[in-house]
């Protein structure tokens, strides 16, 4: 593998300071259709895809997304250089803004295709990795990955990990501040056994200055990304921006420092209708959309009955925009 220069800084950069992470099952087209109402300038991202099912699978089924869903970044699963190359050049094309690679995923499934946080034990493969997709696009590549694996779990190995990786070109790491137990735990396992270490993390910062470092890893609140944001490059929130989103309706303001999408969550339902209703024209079931705002109102009068209609009747075949109007009604607003 070649050594590469650090990315172009005249490149158009994004800004990291707050995005919510990529999640399977979760973090589809729909959900980032609807989060756009609530912020326009946090980055979004898919669920992680593999090179296989790009290269080999419907492609525009996993790729494609609507303008409106920008700022958004692709998650690659995969440890062929040649076959992230191809996918990166394809990515490229349908317009994400960034391209990352997931070294972080601890799955058994993921594991046998040496997709995901098994990467960590192969840093030059990483490294060959990002440098294939940066010689072939102009977008960001970056890396999401862990601060350890099992017993290997030192930070002479993680900044080991970092500086190796980083000679690639690549120039934004976002770390779960856990390490991941690749054998005995699943993966929800994963996101709450092994404790969290921010300090970690920092001190990546501290010895990386020129490299830019998002954190990620249960962080809840606007006021926790605001201290972490005095100490790292950014903020990346996972299954509370999913199961809370109500949370993200602050953001622009208060970390972009830009108008609200939204001012409410109920302005920002009824700006989803539209989506939604075009969605129900193509056939799209009711309940395919509906999981994602099931805790729009969480906490908030009404809310719980809200989801509670919502959860037994948007699945039901005669589901339609009715539905959702008549769980709306549930709430005292």
């Amino acid at each position: 593998m070649t050594e590469q220069t650090f990315q172009d800084t005249s490149l158009p950069t994004l800004d990291r300071r707050f995005s919510v992470a990529p999640m399977m099952d979760l973090t589809d087209s729909h959900y980032r259709n609807f989060a756009r109402h609530l912020t326009k300038h946090t980055l979004l991202y898919t669920e992680m895809i593999t090179t296989g099912a790009i290269l080999h699978g419907d492609k525009h089924r996993f790729l494609s997304f609507a303008n409106e869903e920008h700022p958004i970044a692709v998650q690659l699963g995969g440890s062929n250089p040649k076959a992230l190359r191809e996918c990166a050049i394809i990515c490229e094309d349908y317009g994400y803004d960034e391209i990352n690679l997931n070294v972080g995923c601890p799955s058994d499934r993921v594991q046998n295709n040496m997709i995901g946080a098994c990467l960590m034990d192969h840093p030059e493969l990483v490294a060959e990795c990002l440098a294939e997709m940066q010689s072939t696009v102009s977008v960001p590549v970056t890396v999401k990955h862990r601060i350890g694996i099992d017993d290997r779990d030192s930070y002479e190995l993680l900044h080991h990990f970092v500086e190796h990786v980083a000679k690639s070109g690549c120039s934004t790491f976002i770390v779960h501040a856990r390490k991941a137990i690749l054998k005995g735990l699943s993966p929800k396992e994963n996101r709450e056994i092994p404790p969290l270490d921010y300090a970690t993390v920092y001190q990546l910062k501290k010895d990386f200055p020129q490299l830019e470092i998002i954190i990620n890893g249960g962080i809840k609140t606007i006021q926790e990304s605001k201290n972490h944001l005095n100490h790292v490059d950014g903020v990346m929130i996972g299954r509370e921006a999913y199961y809370n989103p109500s949370m993200l309706l602050n953001i622009d303001e208060e970390i972009f420092l830009e108008a609200p999408a939204s001012q409410t969550a109920t302005q920002a339902l009824a700006a989803f209708f539209p989506y939604i209703s075009s969605q129900l024209d193509k056939g799209t079931k009711l309940g395919h959309i509906s999981r994602h705002i099931l805790g729009l109102f969480h906490g908030k009068p009404g809310g719980r009955k809200f989801r509670q209609y919502l959860s037994e009747n948007a699945h039901l075949p005669t589901a339609s925009i009715k539905t959702l109007e008549l769980a709306i009604e549930h709430l005292n607003i």
